[in-house]
Protein backbone atom coordinates (compact mmCIF):
# COMPACT_ATOMS: atom_id res chain seq x y z
CA UNK A 1 0.00 0.00 0.00
CA UNK A 2 1.73 3.61 -0.75
CA UNK A 3 0.91 6.06 1.42
CA UNK A 4 0.93 9.79 0.64
CA UNK A 5 3.07 11.83 2.53
CA UNK A 6 3.77 15.89 3.02
CA UNK A 7 7.80 16.79 3.98
CA UNK A 8 8.16 20.61 5.59
CA UNK A 9 11.35 21.72 7.06
CA UNK A 10 12.70 25.09 6.70
CA UNK A 11 16.42 23.67 5.41
CA UNK A 12 16.15 22.67 1.86
CA UNK A 13 18.83 20.29 2.45
CA UNK A 14 17.05 17.97 5.01
CA UNK A 15 13.93 18.06 2.69
CA UNK A 16 16.05 16.33 0.00
CA UNK A 17 17.55 14.11 2.09
CA UNK A 18 14.64 12.80 3.52
CA UNK A 19 12.40 12.39 0.44
CA UNK A 20 15.75 10.44 -1.40
CA UNK A 21 15.68 8.10 1.84
CA UNK A 22 11.64 7.65 1.70
CA UNK A 23 12.28 7.16 -1.77
CA UNK A 24 15.00 4.31 -0.72
CA UNK A 25 12.30 3.02 1.66
CA UNK A 26 9.39 2.58 -1.50
CA UNK A 27 6.02 2.88 -1.20
CA UNK A 28 5.45 6.60 -0.70
CA UNK A 29 4.34 9.24 -2.33
CA UNK A 30 5.77 12.77 -1.41
CA UNK A 31 2.80 14.81 -2.81
CA UNK A 32 4.78 18.25 -1.90
CA UNK A 33 7.27 20.13 0.20
CA UNK A 34 6.69 23.26 2.83
CA UNK A 35 9.46 25.71 4.40
CA UNK A 36 7.65 26.71 7.49
CA UNK A 37 4.64 26.37 9.59
CA UNK A 38 2.38 28.56 7.31
CA UNK A 39 2.80 26.48 4.34
CA UNK A 40 2.45 23.04 6.57
CA UNK A 41 -0.85 23.79 7.68
CA UNK A 42 -2.11 24.84 3.97
CA UNK A 43 -0.93 21.84 2.50
CA UNK A 44 -2.60 19.91 5.08
CA UNK A 45 -5.88 21.40 4.50
CA UNK A 46 -5.47 21.56 0.63
CA UNK A 47 -3.83 17.37 0.18
CA UNK A 48 -4.83 15.42 3.17
CA UNK A 49 -1.78 13.86 3.45
CA UNK A 50 -1.65 10.41 5.14
CA UNK A 51 1.85 11.42 7.12
CA UNK A 52 3.33 14.70 7.72
CA UNK A 53 7.53 14.70 8.42
CA UNK A 54 7.29 17.86 10.61
CA UNK A 55 10.42 19.58 11.68
CA UNK A 56 10.45 21.11 15.39
CA UNK A 57 12.60 24.03 14.86
CA UNK A 58 11.01 26.25 12.91
CA UNK A 59 11.08 30.19 12.07
CA UNK A 60 7.89 31.58 13.15
CA UNK A 61 5.24 28.74 13.01
CA UNK A 62 7.31 25.59 14.66
CA UNK A 63 6.47 22.46 14.41
CA UNK A 64 4.28 22.61 17.95
CA UNK A 65 2.56 25.66 16.67
CA UNK A 66 1.43 23.96 13.70
CA UNK A 67 -0.22 21.38 15.44
CA UNK A 68 -1.98 23.27 17.98
CA UNK A 69 -3.20 25.24 14.84
CA UNK A 70 -4.64 22.37 13.35
CA UNK A 71 -6.03 21.07 16.63
CA UNK A 72 -7.85 24.73 17.17
CA UNK A 73 -9.75 24.02 13.13
CA UNK A 74 -10.32 20.94 13.98
CA UNK A 75 -12.46 21.65 17.56
CA UNK A 76 -14.22 25.25 15.32
CA UNK A 77 -15.35 22.66 12.34
CA UNK A 78 -18.36 21.02 11.89
CA UNK A 79 -17.22 18.14 10.14
CA UNK A 80 -13.60 18.34 10.64
CA UNK A 81 -11.54 16.12 8.97
CA UNK A 82 -9.14 13.46 11.05
CA UNK A 83 -5.31 14.69 11.44
CA UNK A 84 -2.79 12.57 9.21
CA UNK A 85 0.00 10.82 11.36
CA UNK A 86 2.68 13.18 12.27
CA UNK A 87 6.44 12.37 12.41
CA UNK A 88 8.74 14.96 13.93
CA UNK A 89 11.76 15.68 13.12
CA UNK A 90 14.62 17.16 15.24
CA UNK A 91 18.35 17.80 15.30
CA UNK A 92 19.19 18.55 18.83
CA UNK A 93 16.10 18.72 21.46
CA UNK A 94 16.83 15.72 23.22
CA UNK A 95 14.30 16.02 25.86
CA UNK A 96 11.59 16.67 23.32
CA UNK A 97 12.32 13.25 21.93
CA UNK A 98 11.11 11.35 25.36
CA UNK A 99 7.96 13.35 24.66
CA UNK A 100 7.38 12.38 21.20
CA UNK A 101 6.92 8.61 22.35
CA UNK A 102 3.22 9.36 22.34
CA UNK A 103 0.60 7.10 20.48
CA UNK A 104 -0.23 8.19 16.92
CA UNK A 105 3.13 10.39 16.66
CA UNK A 106 6.70 9.31 15.71
CA UNK A 107 10.24 11.25 15.36
CA UNK A 108 12.92 11.03 13.45
CA UNK A 109 16.50 12.48 14.83
CA UNK A 110 18.73 14.77 12.93
CA UNK A 111 20.78 13.42 11.11
CA UNK A 112 18.24 11.08 9.19
CA UNK A 113 19.00 7.31 9.21
CA UNK A 114 17.01 5.25 6.62
CA UNK A 115 16.68 2.41 8.92
CA UNK A 116 14.87 4.58 11.53
CA UNK A 117 12.87 6.25 8.49
CA UNK A 118 11.69 2.95 7.09
CA UNK A 119 10.42 1.99 10.85
CA UNK A 120 8.74 5.69 10.90
CA UNK A 121 7.00 4.67 7.78
CA UNK A 122 6.29 1.15 8.87
CA UNK A 123 4.51 2.22 11.85
CA UNK A 124 2.54 5.22 9.65
CA UNK A 125 1.30 2.85 7.40
CA UNK A 126 0.67 0.52 9.81
CA UNK A 127 -2.52 3.28 11.23
CA UNK A 128 -3.25 4.26 8.39
CA UNK A 129 -4.25 0.96 7.42
CA UNK A 130 -5.79 0.32 10.52
CA UNK A 131 -7.86 3.70 10.48
CA UNK A 132 -6.35 5.00 13.30
CA UNK A 133 -6.21 8.50 13.64
CA UNK A 134 -4.08 10.85 15.29
CA UNK A 135 -6.14 12.23 17.72
CA UNK A 136 -6.41 15.49 19.70
CA UNK A 137 -6.23 14.23 23.25
CA UNK A 138 -3.15 11.82 22.04
CA UNK A 139 -1.76 15.69 20.34
CA UNK A 140 -2.66 17.39 23.85
CA UNK A 141 -1.24 15.24 25.37
CA UNK A 142 2.17 15.21 23.99
CA UNK A 143 2.44 19.23 23.96
CA UNK A 144 1.66 19.44 27.64
CA UNK A 145 5.10 16.59 28.06
CA UNK A 146 7.11 19.51 25.82
CA UNK A 147 5.58 22.16 28.06
CA UNK A 148 6.76 20.07 31.59
CA UNK A 149 10.52 21.64 32.93
CA UNK A 150 13.53 19.61 31.75
CA UNK A 151 14.70 17.27 34.28
CA UNK A 152 18.12 17.95 35.53
CA UNK A 153 20.49 15.86 34.28
CA UNK A 154 23.20 14.27 36.32
CA UNK A 155 27.04 15.78 35.74
CA UNK A 156 28.15 12.25 35.18
CA UNK A 157 28.53 9.40 32.96
CA UNK A 158 29.61 5.70 33.10
CA UNK A 159 32.45 4.94 31.42
CA UNK A 160 34.00 1.38 31.06
CA UNK A 161 37.56 1.36 30.41
CA UNK A 162 38.63 -1.88 30.38
CA UNK A 163 37.96 -3.92 33.79
CA UNK A 164 36.92 -0.17 35.54
CA UNK A 165 33.77 1.50 35.76
CA UNK A 166 34.84 4.98 36.08
CA UNK A 167 32.16 8.06 36.70
CA UNK A 168 33.94 10.60 34.24
CA UNK A 169 32.28 14.56 34.47
CA UNK A 170 30.45 15.16 31.51
CA UNK A 171 32.52 18.62 30.70
CA UNK A 172 35.64 16.39 30.17
CA UNK A 173 34.33 14.19 27.11
CA UNK A 174 35.85 15.30 24.16
CA UNK A 175 33.34 13.36 21.99
CA UNK A 176 31.15 10.35 21.13
CA UNK A 177 31.49 7.18 18.24
CA UNK A 178 29.31 4.52 17.24
CA UNK A 179 30.92 1.71 15.55
CA UNK A 180 29.34 -2.13 15.20
CA UNK A 181 27.35 -0.78 17.99
CA UNK A 182 29.93 -0.10 20.06
CA UNK A 183 30.02 3.06 21.47
CA UNK A 184 33.43 4.87 22.37
CA UNK A 185 33.58 7.50 24.54
CA UNK A 186 36.72 10.07 24.33
CA UNK A 187 38.28 12.43 26.89
CA UNK A 188 41.34 14.36 26.66
CA UNK A 189 42.99 11.78 28.83
CA UNK A 190 41.65 8.18 28.33
CA UNK A 191 38.88 6.00 26.24
CA UNK A 192 36.45 3.59 27.05
CA UNK A 193 32.96 2.16 26.41
CA UNK A 194 29.59 3.43 27.25
CA UNK A 195 26.67 0.76 28.28
CA UNK A 196 24.46 2.76 26.22
CA UNK A 197 23.43 0.71 23.12
CA UNK A 198 22.32 3.93 20.85
CA UNK A 199 23.61 7.62 20.34
CA UNK A 200 20.13 8.33 21.12
CA UNK A 201 20.18 6.46 24.21
CA UNK A 202 23.15 8.13 25.13
CA UNK A 203 22.22 12.01 24.38
CA UNK A 204 19.70 11.08 26.43
CA UNK A 205 21.75 11.20 29.46
CA UNK A 206 23.93 14.17 28.34
CA UNK A 207 23.57 17.73 28.66
CA UNK A 208 22.24 18.89 25.41
CA UNK A 209 23.49 22.24 26.13
CA UNK A 210 26.95 20.97 25.60
CA UNK A 211 26.26 17.96 23.25
CA UNK A 212 25.35 17.87 19.85
CA UNK A 213 24.92 15.34 17.28
CA UNK A 214 27.48 16.84 14.43
CA UNK A 215 26.57 13.47 12.29
CA UNK A 216 25.06 10.25 12.73
CA UNK A 217 27.86 8.83 13.94
CA UNK A 218 29.22 11.37 16.22
CA UNK A 219 27.91 13.58 19.35
CA UNK A 220 30.33 16.25 20.44
CA UNK A 221 31.08 18.10 23.21
CA UNK A 222 30.86 21.88 21.44
CA UNK A 223 33.42 23.31 24.11
CA UNK A 224 35.90 20.48 23.04
CA UNK A 225 36.24 21.48 19.55
CA UNK A 226 39.57 23.16 18.59
CA UNK A 227 39.11 24.41 15.19
CA UNK A 228 36.30 23.78 11.97
CA UNK A 229 37.65 22.96 9.44
CA UNK A 230 35.82 23.92 5.33
CA UNK A 231 35.64 21.17 3.60
CA UNK A 232 35.06 20.11 0.00
CA UNK A 233 31.13 21.00 -1.03
CA UNK A 234 30.85 23.61 1.62
CA UNK A 235 31.05 21.80 4.26
CA UNK A 236 32.87 20.87 6.95
CA UNK A 237 34.69 18.95 9.65
CA UNK A 238 35.82 19.72 13.30
CA UNK A 239 38.74 18.96 15.08
CA UNK A 240 38.67 18.13 18.04
CA UNK A 241 40.94 18.49 21.39
CA UNK A 242 41.22 15.06 21.84
CA UNK A 243 45.30 13.27 22.03
CA UNK A 244 44.49 12.88 18.38
CA UNK A 245 43.32 16.21 17.48
CA UNK A 246 40.44 13.54 15.95
CA UNK A 247 38.76 15.21 13.16
CA UNK A 248 34.90 14.68 12.63
CA UNK A 249 32.64 15.24 9.87
CA UNK A 250 29.60 17.97 9.96
CA UNK A 251 26.50 15.99 7.83
CA UNK A 252 24.90 18.39 5.29
CA UNK A 253 21.48 18.14 7.69
CA UNK A 254 23.58 19.58 10.94
CA UNK A 255 25.71 22.37 8.68
CA UNK A 256 23.26 25.12 9.16
CA UNK A 257 23.64 23.92 13.34
CA UNK A 258 26.78 24.42 12.78
CA UNK A 259 26.81 27.79 11.72
CA UNK A 260 24.28 28.78 13.94
CA UNK A 261 26.72 27.65 17.13
CA UNK A 262 29.66 29.63 15.75
CA UNK A 263 28.18 32.77 13.84
CA UNK A 264 29.95 31.44 10.66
Amino acid sequence: MSISALIVDDEQLAREELKDLLAEVGGVDVVAQGENGIEAVSLIEELHPDVVFLDVQMPGLDGFAVIKKLVEKQAAAPDPDPLPQFVFATAYDQYAVKAFDVNAVDYLLKPFDLARVAQAIERARGRVQGGTAAASPQIDALLKLLNRPQAAQTSKLIVQAQSRLLLVDQAEICYAAIDEGVIRVVTQHFEGQSKCRTLEELLEQLDPALFWRAHRGFVVNINHIREVVPWFKSSYQLRMDDKKQTEIPVSRAQTRRLRELFNL
